[in-house]
């Protein structure tokens, strides 16, 4: 014997509305976690941002301390080797100035 059982339009009804609740309950819930995931892309993306940056400072710090390195002893050589330094400056001179006479 088959039982059969009549559906009114109250329960239907509650149906509808146990249904619009789950889906406003799973609304929420995504949205909650694309918030959290957005924020950790966020963050991750900040903690990479920070990281290129102090690795650029690094870079930055050494590559002026070879500059005033390298300052210091061309200083250095001229101080010690004036007549050679001046030698070198006046050939110089000279190239540039033919370089730019045949322009």
């Amino acid at each position: 014997m088959a039982t059969s059982k009549i559906v009114t339009t109250e329960d239907l009804s509650a149906q509808v509305d146990t249904l619009k609740s789950d889906i406003a309950g799973l609304t929420k819930i995504i949205g909650d976690l694309t918030k959290t995931k957005g924020e950790q892309v966020a963050d991750g993306v900040r903690a990479q941002a920070n990281s290129a940056r102090e690795a650029g400072e690094a870079q930055l710090a050494e590559l002026q301390k070879h500059a005033r390195s390298g300052a210091e002893s061309a200083e250095e050589y001229v101080r010690n080797n004036p007549a050679t330094a001046l030698g070198i400056a006046a050939g110089i001179g000279v190239l540039v100035g033919l370089i730019t006479a045949r322009r």
